[in-house]
């Protein structure tokens, strides 16, 4: 608990004069957000400080002198530039990264070679055009994408390095590229801040701004900003012409922390996050003077911004080990034909030629005799995962999806363990307070009158028991209406709206405000509250936000001459500051268990001079900078959060999503095992546990908690072995003592189950725990959360799935997938993610196919030729079968589907099953290489003896035609569901190879004289023989592993076919 907000409030004029006698005062009050000054003759406090060195995790702080000892020449030379600049290249480096980044991989490398190996005339196999032009091409689409790209990121940099900016001191404005750490900015409301700055004035009369953070942080509410006590009142001349000191830490990552220190005419301010605004963020409020801390690369923006790595699907990794067994099977081909045909001098000319020739059967590269091909299976599978994105992001049933990460739409489709956080992701993440409990009385529902009664007549009359209990009422309420960071805001029809960045603290505000007690105005040393018709002005002298870990929040108040202390939090936290009593732990279970979050109100009232002890240790801690949190942690504990008075515990509901109980159920009935991972207490995550049936309807619940010591762990880990179907539940600090001693004992027992809920967790065990699932079961890891403590568990995730939610969009901009509501998630995963994977499964197996099948038509022509490696189908022949005849009808599986979307979502079984028959493994690759093989040498063998050898553009010509045919065939029976493009493409493909036939003379002409002729015998492609031969060699190839399938699906139907029926 780090922040504070003094109660001195300042007058200030306007933003570039006021009056000449109006000074900043030394103050006595001390607050960490730097609002008061450190006087001259404070010396135990001055000791603290050392100026001109210190610790402060980073080595020695930044000195940046400002006002007239600024120095524009030696600290533009000091710190980097301001200009913004995501380029990737610069006009050295574009060409040879962009060749280094397609060639440092070894396919990518081997079919360079196999290119270049053309222009080596023993290695010749076709026309080297056929290599070189697609070559080229290949590059140059992908050198002019790249260059596109770069060209866009340099554009909007350009548009932000050269937004104007109003600098004090100069004339005109400055663009924001040319921003020096140590100027003076001005900005005015709306205005993207350029750089890290310290707030130094604004146009508020409080010195207040708010700043909104939605580009830096994701989160949607306004951050309030306070200007640094020592210059908001200060006339522009006395900044300009002060001698004045700014001392920094050297730039950090962390947007939540910043310490510093502004000295002034010898006197000194304490600075923390509070007086910062960091780049990107947008001023929210009237215009505001900031000086600038850090410019260019060490703004939190550029430290924070990183190009995250491109996940890699778990169907792509499998792709490339087979690909790796492609490449090994191209090598043992070339070795068996080299030595079946006798080893001789020139072996080693021989086995790479025939290395070339079977190049083909790399699905990867596709290179044979075709370097355009050389991205076939890449181009396919990328541009089918587009298509999926695209049809996510177009469901009118998801509105509001987004695909942030298109490279694995097919995860979705491998999803086994589903993490999920629980606030504003199982539930709404809208609060209302429903329950009031101070000790003897419980109030809620209709009973919240009677609070309402108690706060309208200060003086209750009747039996003394009613007195007190009408006052220790007051006392909670007043607690409640003080003790929180909401700020009240007013729109245009003077309507009052909060802001707050916890949806908690403004439920509780809002029932403050129904029992007769309204926030109606705060500023940075006041809270004013109406009752009634009268006004409560509290004047505020600290102020410890809530953090997720500390998990409590603060503030120290003064009202009627009396000083106060109140605080609220978690009972875990709580339980061990107040004064000890007999009904905290039992109703706070109570409130749990009805499903409540659960929060415990306390107060300490303080003396006068027991609150100056504090606050002077208190700000000599805060200008320490060696262990300055330790320090200001230590003097809370020791005069403020000890012995405190419980007031009361209140109960705020958030009520469950909609359909998160039938999500729940179809995900399990999905097989994917799910995980509630929350901060919450055990009897609130129970509770939501049951009731959003992700604890099945009768399922045994076992509890780890509170558990001490290995012995007990391992024996609570046997009960979890023997009980295989039971949901545990568990607690943190258990959790993590399994983490650190027995995660491996652990992991093995809890991933069984069906259902996990781990309570108290911290953002750090979420991401610990999605990384040991991936780590120990080998699974997909999906999770899922909508807030900035999410984030670290989504990015550690196999899918991570953001909702965009009440605390802003932080989840979601870091997710690979963003979705509205949790119910989306059904259909995302086993509608969108089951087609994408067995779509794309199907599309790699194909194409590794049709790779095989004209490889072994080269094999069993090489073997025929008696062994020498001369190609069967030269340059465009192969260009053609790579990419105009084949590839838009196999581009049609991406549009392929089982089943339709009712039966999809009817039956979630269909997902489950896709565990244990995947569609891309070992067995289904090797029954597609048996097919290919089978294929590939009966389409040869019956060509060479219908035709022969000695008619070897005949034999082309019929081989050939039959192998497109077959190919067109084999994608008409392998897809399930026609569709009409697939039936045009179908179409066209077919029409366009007849049509093409007369333009490949150099491939189908007769033979004159033992030469290869440029003319084209037309008649023979309409002759009988032509049409018998390829359709006898057609019906040969097609016909007997298309029976087998029918008969396979006949004696042993998939599951999908029979709900078909």
């Amino acid at each position: 608990m780090v922040h504070h907000q003094s109660r001195n409030r300042i007058s200030l004029g306007s933003m570039v004069s006021s009056d000449e006698n109006d000074e900043s005062r030394p103050i006595r009050l001390q607050s960490l957000d730097g609002n008061n000054i450190l006087e001259d003759n404070d010396d135990d406090a001055w000791d603290q400080i050392q100026v001109n060195k210190f610790e402060s995790g980073n080595g020695y702080p930044r000195k940046i002198p400002i006002g007239r000892n600024f120095d524009l020449k030696t600290l533009k030379k000091q710190y980097p530039s301001n200009a913004i600049s995501n380029a990737k290249y610069n006009a050295f480096t574009f060409l040879p990264l962009i060749l280094f980044h397609q060639f440092k991989f070894f396919f990518n490398l081997y079919f360079l070679l196999v290119a270049i190996s053309q222009f080596i005339p023993p290695l010749k196999i076709g026309y080297i055009s056929t290599y070189i032009f697609p070559l080229v091409f290949v590059l140059t689409i992908t050198i002019g994408k790249e260059a596109l790209d770069d060209v866009a990121r340099r554009r909007r940099d350009e548009e932000a390095n050269r937004e104007p900016y109003k600098v004090l001191g100069f004339p005109g404005f400055v663009l924001a590229k040319n921003l020096v750490v140590g100027q003076f900015v001005m900005l005015e409301k709306g205005k993207r801040v350029p750089a890290d700055m310290v707030l130094l004035k604004t146009g508020e009369n409080d010195g207040e701004a708010f700043i909104r953070t939605d580009q830096l942080d994701g989160e949607t509410d306004w951050k309030l900003r306070i200007g640094c006590t020592g210059t908001i009142c200060k006339k522009v001349e006395e900044l300009l012409h002060g001698r004045i000191f700014l001392y920094a830490d050297n730039p950090l990552k962390d947007i939540t922390t910043f310490s510093g220190t502004l000295s002034l005419d010898g006197q000194t301010w304490p600075l923390t996050i509070d007086n910062t605004m960091w780049a990107n963020t947008v001023l929210a409020s009237k215009s505001a003077i900031g000086v600038v801390v850090y410019t260019g690369r060490e703004t939190r923006m550029a430290m924070n911004t990183s190009r995250a790595g491109s996940k890699v699907g778990l169907l792509d990794l499998e792709i490339n080990n087979l690909t790796k067994f492609l490449f090994l099977l191209t090598l043992v081909l070339s070795l068996i034909l080299v030595i079946a045909g006798g080893i001789d001098k020139l072996w080693y000319i021989t086995i790479t030629r025939y290395i070339i020739l079977f190049s083909s059967i790399i699905p990867i590269s596709y290179a044979s005799s075709n370097f355009i091909a050389k991205y076939r299976l890449r181009v396919n599978l990328d541009l089918g995962k587009t298509v999926y994105a695209r049809q996510i992001e177009l469901d009118q049933g998801i509105p509001g999806t987004l695909v942030r990460t298109s490279t694995i739409p097919e995860e979705l489709g491998r999803v086994e363990y589903l993490l999920s956080d629980k606030t504003g992701t199982l539930t709404q993440n809208e609060m209302e307070m429903k329950k009031l409990h101070i000790g003897t009385v419980s109030y809620a529902g209709e009973s919240m009158d009677e609070i309402r009664n108690f706060m309208t007549c200060e003086s209750t009359t009747g039996a003394c028991s009613r007195r007190e209990i009408g006052s220790r009422v007051r006392d909670a309420v007043f607690a409640l209406s003080v003790c929180h960071n909401v700020t009240p805001t007013r729109d245009d029809n003077n309507e009052i709206s909060y802001q707050a960045a916890s949806p908690d603290e403004i439920a509780i505000v809002n029932w403050t405000e129904r029992v007769g007690l309204q926030l109606i105005h705060r500023e940075r040393g006041a809270i004013t509250l109406q009752r009634g018709s009268e006004n409560l002005v509290v004047q505020v002298l600290h102020v410890f936000p809530f953090t997720s870990e500390s998990k409590r929040m603060g503030i120290v108040v003064e009202y009627n001459d009396e000083i106060w202390f109140f605080e609220k939090g978690a009972d875990v936290i709580m339980s061990e500051i107040v004064v000890k009593n007999d009904w905290l732990d039992e109703e706070s279970g109570n409130m749990a268990r009805e499903g409540l979050r659960t929060l415990i109100i306390a107060r300490k009232h303080l003396s006068r001079d027991t609150y100056n002890d504090f606050a002077k240790k208190y700000h000599a801690a805060s200008i320490s900078f060696a262990g300055r949190e330790d320090k200001m942690a230590s003097v809370v504990r020791e005069y403020l959060e000890n012995r405190m008075e419980m007031l009361g515990i209140t109960g705020v509901e958030d009520r469950l999503q909609r359909d998160v109980k039938r999500s729940l159920e179809l995900l399990r009935n999905a097989g994917i095992r799910i995980w509630m991972i929350t901060g919450d207490k055990v009897e609130t995550a129970r509770c939501v546990g049951i009731s959003s049936k992700l604890v099945a309807r009768g399922q045994y619940i076992h509890v780890i908690e509170k558990v001490g010591n290995l012995d007990n762990a391992i024996q609570q880990l046997a009960v979890v072995n023997a009980s295989r179907d039971a949901c545990l539940l568990i607690d943190g600090n258990s959790l993590q003592l399994y983490l650190n001693h027995l995660e491996k004992e652990f992991i093995q027992a809890t991933t069984n189950l069906s259902a996990v809920i781990a309570c108290r967790c911290s953002p750090k065990q979420k991401a610990q725990i999605a990384n040991l699932i991936r780590k120990h079961t080998g699974k997909r890891v999906a999770c899922i959360g909508d807030g900035g403590n999410d984030v670290s568990m989504i990015q550690a995730a196999d899918v991570g799935i953001g909702i965009v939610g009440k605390e802003g969009k932080q989840a979601s901009l870091a997710a690979d997938f963003s979705i509205t509501q949790f119910c989306h998630l059904t259909k995302l995963l086993v509608w969108h993610g089951r087609n994408s994977y067995k779509r794309s499964a199907k599309l790699a197996q194909f194409v590794i196919h049709r790779g095989l099948i004209i490889s072994f038509c080269q094999v069993v022509f090489s073997v025929a030729s008696k062994f020498e490696p001369i190609a069967l189908y030269e340059g465009w022949l192969m260009v053609g079968y790579a990419s105009l005849y084949t590839m838009a009808p196999v581009f049609s599986f991406v549009l392929d589907r089982d089943v339709d979307e009712r039966l999809a979502l009817l039956y979630p079984e269909l997902y489950k099953e896709m565990k244990e028959s995947k569609s891309l493994s070992y067995l289904s690759f090797s029954l597609w290489v048996l097919v290919s093989v089978y294929q590939g040498g009966i389409i040869m063998i019956l060509s060479i003896f219908l035709v022969g050898l000695k008619m070897r553009p005949r034999l082309v010509m019929v081989s050939y035609t039959a192998l497109v045919l077959n190919e067109l065939i084999m994608i008409a029976t392998e897809i399930d569901t026609w569709h009409p493009i697939m039936v045009m493409m179908e179409i066209a493909t077919g029409v366009t190879y007849l049509i093409s036939i007369p333009l490949l003379g150099d491939y189908f002409g007769e033979i004159m004289h033992d030469t290869w002729p440029n003319n084209l015998d037309l008649k023979y492609t309409i002759t009988t023989a032509f049409i018998w031969k390829t359709s006898l060699i057609l019906a040969a190839s097609f016909i007997p592993p298309n029976l087998a399938k029918f008969l396979r699906r006949k004696i042993r139907p998939p599951n999908y076919a029979k709900l078909r029926e």
